[in-house]
């Protein structure tokens, strides 16, 4: 059946709840309201643009930013009021410079949990952190102030370390070398202002 908007519920107000959602990681990036005439620019130009209820207009994601949100997929919920929509998202999606908006805990991750793949986006917003921050007796900041070749170095050190845990045949060791080796590539990809999304466009072009 062809999509029409008469097929969705807009509120009161005329708007309707659009949750902005990483196509690539998965990752929760926003949320925020259309109004008809936000969705219909959003289709034609495959950009997100929403409707701002404070400053009552429409505005493009990134058009100051330059955080731009490429839609790749849109769909709606079984109630038809509110909207998903998968994105290519350019930069960080928060106007704070978080990768996303949700970015403030209210239950505290414990552990508990199993870690997924969004543990590397995780760690990459740390790792900028500690870039636009430097602070004091932090590691992270340690290898900044050395430079890139320090941080070249450490990518060596730390693939080494991983082939003799391959050859040892120590899962356990592997497991370790590898977590190190992944945390010194977040922080030569955050050295040279590429983000991991960067990478997993890469990798996608290598599933056939």
């Amino acid at each position: 059946m062809e999509f029409d908007i008469k097929m969705l519920k807009f509120d009161a107000n005329g708007l309707i709840p659009v949750i902005i959602q990483d196509v690539e990681s998965n990752d929760v990036l926003m949320m925020a309201y259309m109004n008809e005439e936000s969705l219909k620019k959003t289709l034609d130009t495959k950009t997100t643009w929403f409707w701002s209820r404070s400053r009552k207009e429409l505005w493009n994601k990134g058009a100051t930013s330059g955080n731009y949100q490429e839609v790749k997929e849109m769909s709606y919920d079984c109630d038809a009021d509110c909207l998903l929509v998968k994105v290519g998202q350019k930069g960080v999606a928060c106007h704070t410079g978080q990768w996303s908006c949700f970015h403030n805990p209210v239950i505290p991750v414990d552990g508990s949990a199993p870690a997924t793949a969004g543990i590397i986006n995780e760690i990459y917003e740390i790792v900028m952190g500690r870039k636009r921050e430097m602070p004091e007796d932090s590691y992270t900041t340690y290898l900044f102030k050395k430079g890139l070749d320090k941080i070249l170095k450490k990518v060596g050190e730390e693939s080494a370390e991983v082939i003799i845990g391959a050859k040892n045949r120590n899962k356990d060791e592997v497991i370790y070398e590898v977590g190190d080796l992944l945390y010194h590539l977040m922080v030569l990809l955050a050295e040279q202002d590429i983000r991991p999304q960067a990478v997993y466009a890469e990798l996608a072009k290598r599933r056939k």
